[in-house]
């Protein structure tokens, strides 16, 4: 197998308040700016799109189902224990692979010095060939997500894509 000549990636922004257009997106352009990083330092080219929906299951449902042809999704928002907080729940159940492992990382990291980190109920995983990432949606998370998602990202799609680069 091969990696994709380019990398098809959707960021999803889930925000009541910025799909309603009284708050500006701030997370999504964060994630983007990571991924552009990421993917310009493995020497990967990447088209990259972004989406705004509200804190609602049937909006996630409906972004992700467009997907599908996706390399890599990350969605921002509705990772915490509120009432419309319900990425993790839509996101779960289409995971073929979870991967707990950098999330469970993340939220003890920083949990250490902030425990509401660990109120997180982030997910990670594999759905067919797409790699999806579920971050909180401020932009400090983000940042803190993110820095440690890159990390992996390149070993993770070279796995995802059945490439063996163990030495």
């Amino acid at each position: 197998m091969t990696l994709p000549d380019k990398f098809i990636v959707h960021v999803i922004t889930l925000s009541d308040r910025a799909y309603a257009g009284t708050y500006r997106d701030l997370s999504g352009p964060a994630v983007t700016e990571y991924v552009r990083h990421a993917m310009a330092a493995a020497g990967w080219e990447c088209e990259i799109k972004n989406t705004i929906i509200p804190d609602d299951a049937v909006a996630l449902e409906t972004a992700l189902a467009g997907s599908s042809q996706a390399d890599l999704v990350i969605t921002t928002g509705g990772t915490g224990i509120g009432p419309r907080d319900i990425t993790p729940d839509v996101v779960r159940p289409l995971l073929t692979k979870e991967l707990p492992g950098i999330m469970e990382q993340i939220r003890v990291r920083y949990g250490t010095t902030n425990p509401k980190a660990l109120l997180s109920r982030a997910v990670a995983g594999i759905a067919g060939k797409t790699l999806i990432y579920t971050l909180p949606g401020s932009v400090k998370a983000v940042d803190e997500y993110m820095s440690e998602i890159v990390k992996t990202m390149e070993h993770t799609f070279y796995m995802l894509y059945g490439i063996d680069v163990h030495k």
